[in-house]
């Protein structure tokens, strides 16, 4: 059989050095290509149509995430794994609604990481503990009012709670007038509100902030 072919993405040399390591010392895989941001990977992808793309997702430039989503677009046979040290809710979901059939911490060991890439050429997902878990919470999760809000989000309804308007949310966030309007619209449609008020009654009844 033909070696799995690999692109490596890290913008560490010292990852992507340890990682080539390894490879080399799996005989049913081949290192065909590095890069060390999303633009590059795009880019290698293209001129090296890997079986398989080791993505790290928090890269200067062009993240993972983006660039995974990019080259699922254009290159729909290719199989990503993301292999970063991150293993939050939102980065999770991220790298798999992008198309990545695998999500790795760097902390996997080496037997782990040849099984995970088997499995991504089989097209078949594999998940660390911790990417799991997220994953789980998130489900569990997802049915509470005020869940899918942003940090800034909470701020700008707190604000509303105590009662200020646009231009004094504006004032006392530093931001634009624009910005405060865009956010209570990504407010009313995350609790399934209309109003300020009810948006309010909701935040204040759920202890939502």
């Amino acid at each position: 059989m033909s070696p799995i072919r690999i692109l490596l993405v890290d913008d560490h040399a010292v990852v992507r050095s340890g990682l080539s390591k390894f490879l080399m010392v799996n005989r049913d895989m081949q290192l065909v290509a590095e890069a060390s941001d999303g633009a590059e990977a795009i880019e290698m992808a293209g001129m090296h149509t890997p079986d398989v793309i080791l993505m790290d997702l928090m890269m200067p430039g062009m993240d993972g995430i983006t660039a995974t989503r990019e080259i699922r677009g254009k290159y729909p046979q290719i199989k990503v794994i993301a292999l970063t040290s991150f293993s939050e809710q939102n980065m999770v979901q991220g790298a798999l609604q992008a198309g990545a059939i695998g999500y790795l911490q760097k902390n996997v060991t080496a037997v782990e990481l040849a099984n995970a890439i088997r499995s991504a050429y089989a097209g078949r997902m594999t998940l660390s503990s911790e990417a799991a878990e997220a994953l789980a919470q998130s489900v569990t999760q997802s049915h509470l009012p005020g869940n899918g809000l942003t940090d800034r989000e909470r701020d700008v309804l707190r604000c509303m709670v105590e009662g200020l308007n646009n231009n004094e949310i504006a004032e006392r966030l530093v931001v634009s007038l624009g910005t405060v309007k865009f956010h209570i619209s990504n407010i009313f449609q995350e609790l399934g509100v209309d109003s300020r008020v009810e948006a309010v009654k909701m935040a204040i009844e759920q202890k939502i902030v």
